[in-house]
């Protein structure tokens, strides 16, 4: 369909300009509005008020300007269609054959610290997705296009079919458009359901990231949406499979939880090791030392640029995946001899990168939470004996830890480092058990280590066993009905204790 009027609406102007203009030297009469009639003008590219095509003014601030039968009729009309053409005819309907939109950037205000309801509602586009939906309706005769990455596909394909577009990209740009107006819609759903607290059925929409080669087992198949892609760049290495990007995504969470120079060695979602120092070669060893066994195949991260040193003592063990903001030339170099090994830079901040929700899906349905950033907590000391400084900088340490290992988990730590982890028991006992052994196996000495215990110790015996294996103090959430008792026990060892009223269960 050859296009011979084109209406212009845009929040974002990128690439505007040129593209109107280019439309211009193709004849196309341009009706615009607002500030994109503005910005047309300056550039001295000729251009109808959206008032003047309607014949009606712009009301309600705005709010009513292009909700109007001679843009609707325009886009909606169908072509060839002798009945619709007769009435077009009468109602003067103006053939309307491209639609040039981007919505009011609702996503945007609604990540603003402190945005308002009132605030959020008045970046709420009515107009917008009107257009795009009639145009996208009628896409046998009407172009839309509502992302400027198009702009030069269009105008390309006007060039090359005589002022035209084909039904195959109005086709593909129809599709577009009604997934931007859905996802569009889904986000103002999800904040006034989250604002006003109703009963709303909960709904997603994400892009399309990559097909996997398979899921966690080979007979799975699988694939990635969202956008993984713009916080992750591969370096080198193999294609990710499934496993590797929940470890990706596990690391980043758990590195996210340090501001000093910090490394971390997780395999299949656990931590084997975290270690922090100055020097990140250091760091390593201070992790590595914790296991030396689990991190075979497993994933590294850490939280500064990845310089020599430590790329040479990565480079001594099997890994699968290495994440660090930044890889040094000679790091690089040295890892990048591994053709199997994958490196990935973190783009953005560990911190930001975290998802503000965690789902899961169960038989049936899916359950939906927040994700568990809780970052304040209660130190409510409840032994008779107050830790010391060094005691408190070691149960934070564990307690950053304990946060990121699946339950029953406990994590025995210094103020640097952790010395024993253990994960996914249906014992906590039987957790502190596995940690002790770990660290013996290591050959590394729990005296005077901190405990961490994810969830509350049901009975005295976990505590017992830690300050049997060397553990001079602990940190738990509290909250069992045997509180008291484990208080007892934790003052008959002259251990410190502190309750912080919130459990990590990672099940």
């Amino acid at each position: 369909m050859k296009v011979t009027r084109a209406l212009v609406s845009v929040s974002d102007k990128t690439g505007i300009a040129p593209f109107a203009r280019a439309l211009e030297r193709q004849g196309v009469d341009i009706i615009s509005t607002g500030g994109t009639a503005d910005l047309l003008r300056k550039e001295k590219i000729p251009v109808r008020e959206i008032s003047s095509f309607t014949a009606f003014p712009e009301v309600l601030e705005g709010r009513v300007k292009t909700l109007h039968p001679r843009v609707h009729g325009g886009l909606l009309y169908k072509r060839g269609n002798a009945k619709h053409e007769a009435e077009a005819r009468e109602c003067g309907f103006e053939p309307i054959d491209l639609v040039v939109v981007n919505l009011y950037p609702f996503e945007a205000t609604i990540a603003k610290p402190g945005v308002t309801l009132a605030e959020a509602i008045e970046n709420i586009d009515i107009g917008g997705p009107s257009m795009i939906r009639s145009a996208a309706k009628n896409y046998e005769s009407v172009t839309v296009v509502v992302d400027p990455a198009d702009y030069d596909t269009v105008l390309e394909n006007m060039r090359d079919n005589n002022g035209e577009t084909t039904l195959k990209l109005r086709e593909r740009l129809a599709i577009k458009a009604f997934i931007k107006t859905s996802e569009y819609d889904r986000t103002i759903g999800k904040f006034l359901n989250k604002e006003q607290a109703s009963d709303a059925s909960f709904s997603l929409s994400l892009p399309l990231v990559m097909r996997l080669r398979y899921g966690e087992n080979p007979h799975q198949s699988a694939a990635l949406y969202g956008n993984f892609d713009t916080h992750f760049e591969k370096l080198h290495g193999k294609d990710l499979s499934f496993n590797n990007i929940l470890d990706i995504s596990a690391a980043t969470n758990l590195i996210g939880e340090f501001e000093e120079p910090t490394v971390a060695i997780l395999k299949h979602t656990n931590p084997c090791g975290v270690g922090s120092d100055a020097d990140l070669r250091k760091a390593w060893d201070k992790a590595f030392a914790t296991d030396k066994q689990a991190p075979f195949g497993g994933i590294i991260i850490c939280n500064r640029p990845l310089a020599e040193p430590l790329a040479k003592a990565i480079s001594e063990i099997f890994s699968e995946v290495i994440i660090a903001p930044d890889f040094e030339a000679e790091a690089r170099s040295i890892l990048q001899k591994k053709k199997n090994l994958r490196l990935i830079r973190l783009a953005t901040s560990a911190v930001e990168v975290r998802s503000a929700i965690d789902m899961r899906s169960v038989c049936g349905g899916v359950l939906v939470q927040d994700a568990d950033v809780a970052e304040e907590i209660t130190r409510n000391v409840v032994s008779k004996r107050r830790p010391t400084k060094t005691e408190l900088n070691s149960m934070s340490f564990g307690w950053r830890v304990v946060k990121h290992v699946k339950s029953n988990a406990i994590v025995y730590a210094r103020a640097d480092r952790t010395l024993g982890i253990g994960a996914g028991q249906m014992s906590r006992i039987d957790a502190s058990r596995i940690a002790i052994w770990k660290a013996n196996e290591a050959g590394l000495s729990l005296k005077g280590s901190a405990v961490a215990s994810d969830a509350f110790f049901p009975f005295p015996d976990g505590l017992s066993a830690a300050a049997d294996a060397g553990a001079t103090c602990a940190i738990q959430p509290g909250g069992s009905v045997r509180d008291e008792e484990v208080i007892a026990a934790a003052n008959e060892r002259n251990m410190a204790m502190i309750f912080t009223g919130i459990r990590h269960f990672r099940h």
